[in-house]
């Protein structure tokens, strides 16, 4: 180190350790019982003048230099610092090898930190901590490089030394991370302005001295001495008017613990440290007085003399959100929605409550289970329509006659929506008997398709084919075998037993057969002429 700056009698390492990098981390754990902090750090040099600037430019591989300080704590606002940083640096301009340099740099300050975590602006024991930093002092540099300058300050490639060995000014500014009350980590940025141009050798025809320096850094700062804290709460003996707060516990000034609303009741023992309240509810209020402090109370607001729950809301034996107090049916099953009386809900109001109407958006009678009913005359048309729908001889083909009594079904059964409808085709006992019942299903189906074609969803509709196994007539007559022949339409409320099958027991439905994949029972109906009959030579339906 001699041999870098020769004109300094003291060894530069030892001034080095004695100062930090302006942007070494300034001693903001320092207070009036731990006035002196010694930190060190890591730095980043950059330069500007008259052959460039690097500035908000980071070189590769990077060029980091080392720092020290000490620092003295004045009052809550100042601190003075003795701040040094060492660097080695190079410098290489856009048409190099000629415009280059190299330095060994010493900076040597005294400055005065604003710190503006004095209790005004920041508390002084905040976690980020923010400062400003101005001074003086001392700029040394021995410089290599290969670009000078002659007598008529003209430049000419050549290679140079210097040594520098001026006074300088520098600005920086900084933030503290408080991570404890010793310990700190800063983050700076600071400006030298050395008054020299001998660090580049470049010298400036208007006098002016253009060679100025960045310096990034970051460190750590450590404040020395120990301060006699009893409790261990933060405050000194000297300041601490409860001098025995259990640790952890969060204290004033005065070193007692906090107690934010006044209540008497110290915060660490109070539940609610922000609201005035009963010390035997631990600090907490109880507004409506039912023994439940307000931050337990889901009902915050019970009249006085209710009785409440383990929550402070008042009882609701039944479950149904209105308390026992106002609830006017108080053994609602549970899970039934009430109105604000705590009764079941009747949306439209036909006096059977939603939870057992069928339809709970149209009114009915409670014998129908709240839903409409249909009208007489429109069950007529349903009972009688088998006599209207007719069909092709031995065929599933609907004849044209039966349109308009379809149509009126179809009328029926969108004014009420309620409703399903069961299709059930039948046949005499003339014939084949898997041909009967593979007939009787595509009657069915036909009626059913027909239907759907009007725009009555699927899902409303049921065709089932039952063949010569229901008869409603003696087929040994043909009056009796004519009234056999027959498609039945039955109407029965969505989601009760299905009226053909409640009627004459269960048949496969064509949705289910469809659904489980599988093909019409019997023997086909079409193509193939009349079927050979077991009991009569052709039938006649």
């Amino acid at each position: 180190m001699r041999k870098l700056f020769p004109s300094l009698r003291a060894p530069l390492p030892g001034a080095i350790a004695l100062a930090g990098s302006l942007a070494t981390f300034t001693a903001h754990a320092q207070t009036p019982d731990k006035k002196t902090a010694i930190g060190v750090n890591v730095s980043m040099l950059q330069y500007q003048g008259d052959l460039g600037s690097d500035w908000g430019h980071a070189t590769f591989p990077l060029q980091v230099g080392v720092g020290a300080h000490i620092t003295r704590y004045l009052s809550p606002t100042f601190d003075v610092a003795v701040l040094g940083n060492y660097q080695s640096y190079r410098f290489i301009a856009p048409n190099a090898p000629y415009n280059t340099f190299t330095a060994k740099t010493g900076m040597f300050d005294l400055g005065l930190k604003l710190k503006l975590n004095n209790g005004k602006i920041l508390k002084e024991d905040f976690f980020l901590q923010p400062y400003l930093m101005g001074g003086g002092g001392f700029f040394v540099a021995n410089s290599r490089g290969n670009y000078t300058t002659n007598a008529a300050n003209q430049p000419v490639r050549g290679s140079f030394f210097n040594q520098v060995r001026r006074p300088e000014v520098f600005g920086l500014a900084g933030m503290k991370f408080r991570l404890s009350p010793s310990v700190g980590l800063d983050i700076t940025a600071s400006q030298h302005y050395p008054f020299t141009e001998g660090t580049d050798n470049i010298n400036n025809p208007n006098k002016k001295l253009h060679d100025r320096f960045l310096v990034y850094s970051a460190g750590l700062t450590v404040a020395l001495g120990k301060t006699k804290d009893t409790d261990g709460d933060g405050v000194p003996d000297r300041k601490d008017k409860c001098p025995d707060t259990p640790a952890g516990v969060k204290v004033d000034l005065t070193g007692c613990p906090v107690d934010t609303d006044g209540d008497g009741v110290a915060d660490y023992q109070d539940k609610c440290p922000d609201v005035k309240g009963l010390a035997a509810l631990q600090g907490c209020p109880d507004a409506d007085g039912d023994g439940v402090a307000d931050t337990d109370d889901k009902c915050p607001n019970t009249p006085a003399g209710v009785r409440v729950d383990a929550s402070g809301c008042p009882l609701d034996a039944d479950g149904d959100g209105v308390a026992d107090y106002l609830d006017k049916c108080p053994n609602t099953p549970r899970g039934v929605k009430v109105d604000a009386n705590g009764c079941p809900l009747d949306r439209d109001g036909d006096g059977v409550p939603d939870n057992e109407d069928r339809c709970p958006d149209r009114p009915g009678p409670a014998s129908n289970k709240g839903c409409p009913e249909i009208k007489a005359e429109q069950k007529k048309i349903l009972n009688e329509a088998t006599k209207y729908i007719n069909f092709d001889f031995n065929k599933a083909t609907l004849k044209a006659s039966s349109y308009p009594r379809l149509e009126q079904m179809v009328a029926i059964m969108n004014e009420y929506p309620d409703y399903s409808l069961s299709i059930a085709g039948h046949t005499d006992n003339v014939g084949n008997d898997d041909y009967n019942l593979r007939l009787s299903y595509e009657r069915a189906a036909a009626a059913r398709k027909y239907m759907l074609s009007k725009g009555i969803p699927a899902e409303r509709i049921e065709a089932r084919g039952y063949g010569e196994t229901k008869p409603i007539a003696d087929n040994k007559t043909k009056a009796g075998q004519a009234l056999n022949r027959r498609v039945d339409f039955d109407p029965y409320l969505t989601g009760e037993t299905n009226a053909a099958e409640a009627k004459y027991g269960p048949a496969p439905s064509i949705s289910e057969l469809k659904a489980e994949g599988k093909k019409l029972p019997g023997k086909k109906t079409t193509g193939t002429g009349s079927p050979r009959s077991r009991k009569a030579p052709a039938r006649r339906k």
